[in-house]
């Protein structure tokens, strides 16, 4: 009976180890895993508000021509006034804020249809117009590419040309916020261009703030920055060749503000050479 007894202590003691040692389902499939780990990926790029710019509160852009909407097809004359703002003019800290700049001075982004803009230097020019129905901004630029931004530096107008098909109908709400890209643009070359790019944008009916709306900033597909005040900003890093800026305009809780433009990628591309370089 001692016998039997002490054999059934044993194999409940054999049961019990087992049952402590031996491993679950979950276990095994766990046992090889690596705990996570949560990293903050830390950008490469810099990115911070350009200050220092010279202020132009009083500059002012008016379109003199063309004056009526209704356009045709074609080449179209351009003329605008401008005021308390010279053309031509080197901007005072030109040179000195290590940005790309233009010989020919201060002048006009005109921007079609929010594509890439071209600057014009004088105050009145020509542009073929295609058929459709085209939104046309045009702002005062200082020598470096930055838009002045005040409440009267810029002019807005949506053209009819030629006849119109339904598809090439465009429905802009002249009150809603609206978001334009402007900088970068092109080819920089050279360490004198290429060490400091400047990111400019215009906007329409909105002002940014932390708990307003805001512009979402990715470059390069991964570097993300959220823009909580209406300014030019610097990037530094950027890899020579093809890079990219995505800019979207979104609401306090980050969604998407609907509108024609208020989503935008474009590319620019650094060069160490100087054979391409180009004005800008």
């Amino acid at each position: 009976m001692k016998k039997i007894n002490s054999l059934l202590s044993i194999l409940f003691l054999a049961s019990f180890i087992a049952c402590e040692e031996a491993p679950t389902k979950a276990d095994e499939e766990n046992k090889n895993e690596e705990p996570t780990e949560i990293v903050e990926k830390e950008s490469e790029i810099k990115f911070y508000e350009l200050e220092g710019s010279p202020k132009f509160p009083e500059a002012k852009l008016s379109m003199l021509s063309p004056t009526s909407p209704m356009l045709e097809e074609g080449e179209v004359e351009f003329a605008f006034q401008v005021e308390n703002y010279n053309l031509k003019d080197q901007t005072e800290n030109a040179g000195e804020n290590g940005l790309a700049n233009s010989h020919h001075g201060q002048h006009v982004h005109f921007i079609l249809n929010n594509g890439p803009y071209s600057a014009h230097y004088e105050d009145a020019f020509t542009k073929d117009l295609p058929q459709g129905e085209h939104l046309v901004l045009a702002f005062l630029s200082r020598s470096y590419h930055e838009s002045v931004k005040n409440e009267n530096s810029y002019t807005l107008a949506k053209l009819s040309v030629g006849e119109p098909t339904e598809e090439q109908m465009l429905d802009v709400d002249f009150e809603a916020p609206h978001l334009f890209y402007s900088r970068p643009k092109g080819t920089y070359t050279g360490k004198e261009q290429t060490d400091k790019v400047m990111l400019d944008f215009f906007l329409l009916n909105t002002e940014l703030a932390e708990d307003g709306h805001k512009v979402k900033v990715i470059i390069n597909g991964e570097n993300e920055f959220m823009v909580t005040k209406w300014a030019p900003y610097v990037m530094e890093g950027l890899p020579m060749g093809e890079n990219t800026v995505a800019l979207e305009l979104v609401d306090a809780e980050g969604n998407y503000v609907e509108g024609p433009f208020n989503k935008v990628e474009r590319t620019f591309t650094l060069a160490e050479a100087e054979e391409s370089k180009t004005e800008m």
